[in-house]
């Protein structure tokens, strides 16, 4: 094995992040890049597409104006370890995992893709690295992101030796993801689990999940409406109903802020 090692000068093993922006609208023919923080500069990569094997896929809180910002983190080996980051609830990140959750064996390589949409949107293309056949699945608006997730990293812990941790637990994302739209504060859920004697989400009945969210949401309402029956009222037609149809959540959530928001404006 010392064979394969190359002895002398090197640069530290640290992973390079790939950041995904639209360059093309500022005249620049790039869909990522890299950042220098030391220097606080942006570094174009030219290339559209990473060829390499998925080892890791995880969920990032990272601070941004004193509110967490959720980051998928896609981790592939390759010549290096990269790491492309984008924001959650972008149109790669979602194009990126209705792909990736049509493989069922990680073991072979991928080649991950960069393509421009309309205005500042980039889409996420994948390819097997053998082939060069596109991964498909039809585009699905309202998929259950956080199930697709865990999908993926459930098969990626039988197949990579690179996975270093358990994958999170639905509702433990599910919580956190429905908390950062709301901007509810974090100790306020800590106190309802300690009230539960519980110290994550994934602890509790699926039913107790739901009265988490419930409060939540009908805290966010109590700064828009003054009647509290209201809000409920609403709630459960624009949320739970829809989710008892089938309808993504926290696309039901975010789409009921905004009914509240606007007939708090319209009795302004």
């Amino acid at each position: 094995m010392n064979n394969e090692i190359k002895l002398g000068l090197c640069n530290p093993p640290e992973p390079l992040y790939l950041y995904v922006k639209n360059g093309e609208l500022s005249g620049e023919s790039y869909l990522w890049y890299h950042y220098n923080i030391e220097q606080d500069k942006t570094i174009p990569v030219h290339q559209k597409g990473l060829t390499g094997y998925l080892s890791e896929l995880r969920v990032t809180a990272k601070e941004f104006k004193g509110k967490d910002n959720m980051k998928l983190d896609i981790v592939i080996a390759a010549d290096e370890v990269y790491i492309i980051r984008t924001g959650i609830e972008t149109n790669f990140a979602k194009t990126f995992l209705l792909a990736a959750s049509q493989v069922y064996d990680f073991s072979k390589p991928l080649i991950i893709a960069a393509t421009a949409g309309d205005e500042n949107v980039v889409f996420c293309r994948v390819y097997d690295a053998a082939t060069k056949v596109r991964i498909r699945r039809e585009w699905n608006p309202n998929a259950d992101w956080a199930s697709l997730i865990s999908d993926i990293q459930s098969r990626l812990s039988g197949t990579s030796s690179m996975v270093l941790e358990q994958p999170p637990h639905p509702q433990d994302i599910r919580v956190k993801y429905i908390r950062t739209l709301l901007d509810y504060p974090l100790d306020l859920v800590k106190e309802y689990l300690q009230f539960q004697d519980v110290t994550s989400p994934s602890q509790l009945p699926v039913t107790k999940v739901d009265a988490l969210v419930k409060n939540m949401c009908l805290a966010w309402a109590a700064n828009y409406v003054e009647n509290p029956h209201e809000a409920k009222s609403l709630y459960q037609q624009k949320v739970v109903d829809l989710v008892a149809n089938g309808d993504d959540e926290l696309t039901a959530i975010n789409q009921w802020m905004q009914q509240v928001q606007g007939a708090n404006a319209g009795m302004a």
